[in-house]
Order: structure tokens, then sequence, then C-alpha cells
């Protein structure tokens, strides 16, 4: 069943709690393969700007979700800018509700480039090839049939759990998970914290004796966006005559500046729990308390020693500010009056008044600078029941890992849900062999995974889902 514009309440009253030996594995291993397979096929291309349609796959997932007597409800923000949002009754009324969340749409990709065809979710060798295999279809598939099998076998989690399937995770959110926050913010009553994408997947890397090490980072914090837009104004004239206010050389000289500037090092909690814990999982010896340890002296040091393992870390211990548009004139012996820069910017938890000074300084008086969008840095407890069970799911299916926390260094979708006081984690499980790079598929040519990973990330996610406590 399939509701516009309703409430989400859902189903799922159909039993006491389980243990997540009770679930049905091969009839969820065939759906979340397929539902995967499937919701790929379906194009959610988000080009930015207004330019994207969700709803197809919006009404997907609503089927499967009326299939198993739930009642989901369809969300539009715009015409085919859709979101499913979906109750499920835990346990215990008392305890606070827990969000799950994934975004359905996925970041454009070109078939020429590809080995398979980017929507045609085949299966090759093992692999599951599309666009949306790892950001995030197999996610949202993988959320899906586990719901389907909860109500197929009685069981339920002891937590509220509220699925929200959303639009525009890939632009600015403003077509999905902030205008939910903003317009539909009571289907979210009583949850206080959240999951959703980059997180608990597999990293490989090894210790200094050369032996393996599988790590598997968990989001405990996201780097807040700052894109920009840089404006300088300037007096028009003919390109042959002198002209000391040219607006493009101002421009010009602000963009070199802001390329050229060395953030200074901040390690915020997560990611001071974040050096420590993967350095003694590769064997190596620090103290981030020491009297003479000095983060900007010796922090990129450090990260040396860590080998693979310090890309997961070298993006969070400073802001960062990427030039990356440039537009300017008409004509090339035209001056012109206006000139504008696009620049990425990213700020770290408790780092936005300095980010705003620097800004102020390397753009200086002739050139002005404005945020086009911008989004909260966020930051998660390390310490509690929830990400202790995150934990604990991922090394019941594989003993010999490390778990450890990560600020990300982009965004989600728990930006938006933060605004409802909702505590986000990036927890996504997915085991990958050394050969596939979680960070190049991410928005990469040739997407796929493997399929016993998705069915690994089933069974973590079921087994997290069924026994966090509040």
């Amino acid at each position: 069943m399939v509701r516009d514009n309703a409430s989400a309440d859902g189903g799922g009253d159909t039993g006491a709690r389980p243990t997540a030996e009770a679930a049905d594995w091969a009839v969820v291993d065939d759906e979340v393969v397929r539902f995967t397979s499937e919701l790929i096929g379906i194009d959610t291309t988000n080009r930015g700007g207004g330019d994207g349609r969700e709803r197809p796959a919006a009404e997907y997932v609503a089927e499967r979700l009326g299939e198993a007597g739930l009642g989901p409800a369809v969300l539009e923000s715009a015409p085919g800018r859709a979101n499913v949002v979906v109750r499920v009754s835990g346990s215990d009324p008392a305890a606070p509700g827990l969000l799950v969340h994934g975004h359905l749409d996925v970041v454009p990709a070109d078939p020429a480039q590809w080995t398979v065809h980017p929507f045609s979710g085949e299966v090759r060798d093992g692999l599951l090839w599309g666009r949306g295999a790892i950001d995030m279809k197999n996610a949202v598939a993988t959320m899906v049939a586990l719901v389907r099998s909860w109500a197929r076998t009685g069981r339920r989690p002891r937590r509220d759990i509220v699925f929200a399937f959303t639009a525009d995770e890939e632009g600015t959110g403003g077509y999905g998970a902030e205008w939910l926050a903003r317009e539909h913010a009571g289907l979210f009553e009583g949850c206080t914290e959240g999951i959703g994408e980059s997180g608990a997947y597999t990293f490989h890397t090894r210790a200094e004796g050369g032996e393996p090490v599988r790590l598997y980072p968990i989001g405990a914090g996201e780097r807040g966006s700052a894109w920009l837009t840089l404006t300088a104004n300037g007096r028009a004239g003919h390109g042959a005559k002198p002209n000391h206010d040219n607006a493009v050389g101002a421009l010009a000289a602000a963009v070199a500046r802001i390329q050229s500037h060395r953030w200074p090092v901040r390690l915020t909690p997560v990611t001071r729990a974040a050096i420590t814990e993967i350095a003694a999982a590769v064997g190596i010896k620090t103290d981030l308390d020491a009297t003479d340890f000095d983060p900007d002296r010796d922090v990129d040091t450090l990260l040396e020693r860590l080998g693979p393992a310090a890309n997961l870390l070298r993006p969070i211990v400073r802001n960062s500010t990427n030039p990356t548009m440039l537009e300017a004139g008409y004509k090339v012996n035209v001056i012109p009056e206006t000139a504008t820069a696009g620049v990425d910017g990213r700020v770290l938890p408790g780092a936005e008044d300095e980010f705003r000074a620097t800004l102020d300084r390397l753009t200086g008086p002739r050139v002005r600078w404005d945020y086009h969008h911008r989004s909260v840095p966020l930051t998660a407890p390390v310490e509690s029941p929830t990400y202790a069970a995150m934990r604990a799911a991922l090394l019941a299916h594989d003993p010999e890992a490390h778990v450890v926390p990560v600020c990300l260094s982009g965004g989600t979708d728990a930006k938006q849900f933060s605004v409802l006081g909702i505590t986000g984690y990036g927890f996504t499980p997915l085991r990958l062999p050394p050969e596939l790079n979680y960070g190049t598929l991410f928005h990469g040519v040739d997407e796929r995974v493997p399929v016993d990973a998705l069915r690994f990330g089933a069974r973590v996610m079921d087994r997290f889902l069924t026994t966090v406590e509040s």
C-alpha cells in the first residue's frame, strides 16, 4: 500500500523481541541482492539545481514495504521529488526511537565510461554493478529486506525505528531530509539517534610489521559544508587600457590566497579517539596528550607512520577550502565589471568562527564572500550504548577486525535531521575485499559491490537493530 502525504505510523507489532538468529536468511539474502539490482535499474540521477526524480524509486520501496503489511508514506516535496517514511513499532514503548535513513538519489554516471551499464544492476562474477551499488541503494535494499523479514518472522526491535528514504541527498537535501525535518517533524517524534551512510565498511591497511589489518570506521561526526560564492566588483573597460580596479585580478588574487592557505591542525575529540585507536590497531604507540606533542608540528609525521589508514584521517584534522569554479567576462578585450568564484569549504566541529575569520582575511577588502550552501558540523559520542552496539554487531561477524570512530570528511542527511535533536552516526556495514577500495567506488566509475558484502551487511545491520539499547 502506497499513501501520499499520510502519517507514517507503519506496522510491525508482531511479536516479542527476538534474537538475530531468528531471521529467515535465505529469503533475506535473495531480497537484498534483488532489491539492490532493481533499485539500480531505476535511474534517479540527481544533477543538482532541482534536476532529479526519485518518485519511481520511492514507489518501488513503498510497494515492497506495503507487501509486508506496513503503511509507508510517500511524501513529495516537489513534482517527482519523493521521500518514503515508515515507523516500525518496538517492543518497549518507553524506549527512545531510532532513525535509520538512506537516500534514493544517485550522482550522474556516463555509460560510455563504464564496463557495465551504470543502470543495469547486473550481477557478474559475484559482484553487483551499477550507480548506487555503494552509494547507497545497497543500504536502502538492506533496510527494506530486513523490515520484510521482521514482518514474516514476527520479530521486532526493542526501540521504535523510523525508516526514512530520502530525495536530494546528492544535492543540498532541500527536497529531501531538510524538507522532511521542516515540514514533517512529527514523523520523527521520539527519535534521539540516527544511523545513515558512510561508515562500517572494511578499510584494509597493514601493521608496522606488515601484517594485514581490517578496520571498520564508524562515522561519529561530520565536517560542516561551507560552499562559498566569491564576488569581486570593479570598473568595466577596454582590455587595452590600464585598469587598476580590475575585478578579475582582485578575484584571482583572493582565490590564489585561499588555494595556498594551510589550515592549522584542529583535533576534535572524535578525531583524537580515531588517531589513538587506529594507531593501536596498526601497532604504533602514540600519546596525543604528551606535553611535547605539538599537533601542527607532529600530526602529519604521525599520519605518515599510519600508512594507508592515514587516508581516513588527513581530511579531518583541518578545515579545508578548495576553489572549484571561476566565472567572469564575455569577451577577451573587455574588462568585466564582476567576477565570481566557487569554493568548496569544509568545517570541523567547533571551528566555524575560525573559518569565517580566516575567509574574511584571505578574501580581503576587494572580494565579498557568501554562503551558497551551508550545513553544520556534527559530532556524536563514542561512549554511547548505540556506538557500543554498532561495534559489537560488527565484531560478532568479523571478530578479528578493529572498529574505530571517525569524523566524516563530507556530509550526509544526518545534518538535516540534527535540527530535530537527532544525534547521527555513519553505519552502513559492508565487508569488502582488499582489491575493492570503498573511497574510489564512492561516486566513481564502475561502482560495484560484492554480493557477499551485501549479505554480510544485512546480518550486521539486523543484529544491531534488534539488539541496540538506548
